[in-house]
């Protein structure tokens, strides 16, 4: 049985640190599943609840999204997992399913969609409720921690890649926590991928070289050939026309975040020859169940820094400040 009461650590406002709050457990409710949390990743959507850059969070929130543990209770209704079933939630939490767009299999898309971590309370807590059809089930080949990153910075790199067609060439803008994984599954599929990181950042570069990249270089350099197509996952709008640049024509630049700051005004030059900007929204289920099937036969590896839950302030400013290489994951000690 659960216990009575468990840890949170708390948004109450933007731009102020967590507060580590003892609160009781909540109780499923109808078609819900009570998730004993062991590891939470550290996602940059986190980092823009945590900084106001997304303004609509429910306060005070639990941020987390990337969300790895055991069924612990069931709600009424429940049928998809019995206790004790490991699984994994992401970013995408509840839809109405009957909108136009959840009617047609794009309920990333739902107007009346809830989000882990930013419209309902998240992972960087030792218990969640969360609607069982946005569950995803796990398998034993990664540990908890590991497989944390796979619930956001997977899924979303995933579709981000899948959104770049069939592009031979990819550059990724930011090689961090999504970047770090889509090399890998872009590898697998048989592309070439370039990788371009924060001016200087030498460490990042090497990272990238180890990962089966075949260029590294600062984001501001042109790469050593025009690409297929370009994902951005900083939240940098300046690079949208350095990406446009580096594309050929025909060429897809794929902004792959939730936030990014303001694109500067661009000739039409660069866009011109059928280049496309396009940018990924949330996920799907679909998505979920096809790239956690394929990641074991990739297979995918994380590379994680591991801080107990208690630390999520500072795993937040190492990601804020980039001093992270691949993804940091909260552990709760479940």
């Amino acid at each position: 049985m659960p216990s009575a009461t468990m840890r949170a650590m708390v948004l109450d406002a933007p731009r102020r640190p967590l507060r580590l709050e003892e609160r009781p457990v909540p109780a499923p409710g109808e078609g819900q599943a009570l998730v004993r949390v062991s590891a939470c990743g550290v996602c940059r959507t986190d980092l823009h609840v945590v900084d106001g850059e997304l303004s609509e969070s429910k306060l005070p929130i639990v941020p987390g999204h990337e969300v790895v543990g055991r069924v612990a209770a069931l709600g009424k209704g429940v049928a998809r997992f019995a206790e004790g079933a490991r699984v994994g939630v992401p970013w995408l939490g509840w839809t109405c399913g009957d909108c136009r767009f959840c009617t047609a299999g794009k309920e990333n898309l739902c107007e009346s969609a809830r989000f882990t971590g930013y419209t309902l309370d998240g992972g960087y807590a030792d218990y969640l409720v969360a609607d069982q059809r946005y569950c995803f089930p796990l398998g034993e080949g990664l540990s908890d921690a590991e497989a944390a990153p796979l619930l956001c910075a997977g899924l979303i790199g995933y579709r981000s890649l899948r959104m770049a067609g069939e592009a031979e060439s990819v550059g990724l803008y930011g090689f961090g926590a999504a970047a770090h994984i889509v090399a890998q599954v872009a590898r697998h599929q048989g592309r070439r991928v370039f990788a371009f990181v924060r001016p200087g950042d030498e460490a990042a570069k090497a990272f990238a070289l180890e990962l089966g990249a075949a260029w590294a270089g600062d984001s501001d350099e042109a790469p050593p050939e025009e690409l297929d197509a370009a994902i951005l996952y900083a939240p940098v709008g300046a690079l949208v026309p350095a990406a446009l640049r580096a594309v050929s024509p025909g060429g897809t630049v794929v902004c792959a975040g939730i936030h990014m700051s303001d694109i500067p005004s661009f000739p039409y030059e660069i866009l011109w020859r059928e280049r496309k900007v396009v940018s990924v929204a949330n996920l799907t289920r679909q998505d979920g169940e096809e790239f956690l099937a394929l990641a074991p036969k990739v297979p995918v590896e994380t590379t994680v820094e591991i801080l107990p839950l208690e630390q999520a302030d500072d795993a937040l400013a190492r990601l804020r400040e980039g001093r992270l290489q691949g993804a940091a994951v909260l552990t709760t000690g479940g």
